[in-house]
């Protein structure tokens, strides 16, 4: 029986290590850095950056180390439904302890308005 997901069982590695990526920019931190609190290798940084997957072990770390969830980044036809996406970005903006209220509300506005500019239509 032939997989329609492939080996990769979904995992979206790219947007995986974008996401890190920009944890580790938010952060002020170095790759060197994060290598050595997570414990993962330089050079599965090195590989991830270049496209490649991590290992079992050193995503688990990695999600741990960022307060990611692997299967955020996995697209199945598996896969449960969770929240709307923009629903799951104003929750996270209105807990982030970085902005007020207010703040809050402006960086939403400007992602649902990108948002609804740029998202496909759904055909029936």
């Amino acid at each position: 029986m032939t997989s329609i997901i492939g080996n990769d069982k979904g995992f979206d590695g790219d947007a995986f290590y974008r996401t890190l990526e920009s944890i580790v920019r938010s952060r002020s931190m170095t790759w060197k850095e994060v290598s050595a609190e997570t414990g993962v290798s330089a050079s599965t940084l090195t590989r991830m950056a270049q496209g490649r997957k991590p290992d079992a072990a050193s995503l688990a770390a990695l999600s741990a180390w960022a307060g990611l969830n692997p299967s955020d980044f996995v697209r199945a036809p598996y896969k449960k439904p969770g929240a709307e996406p923009l629903a799951q970005i104003s929750t996270l903006l209105r807990t982030d302890p970085n902005l007020d209220t207010e703040a809050a509300e402006a960086v939403e506005a400007i992602v649902r308005a990108a948002y609804d500019r740029l998202k496909k239509e759904r055909r029936p």
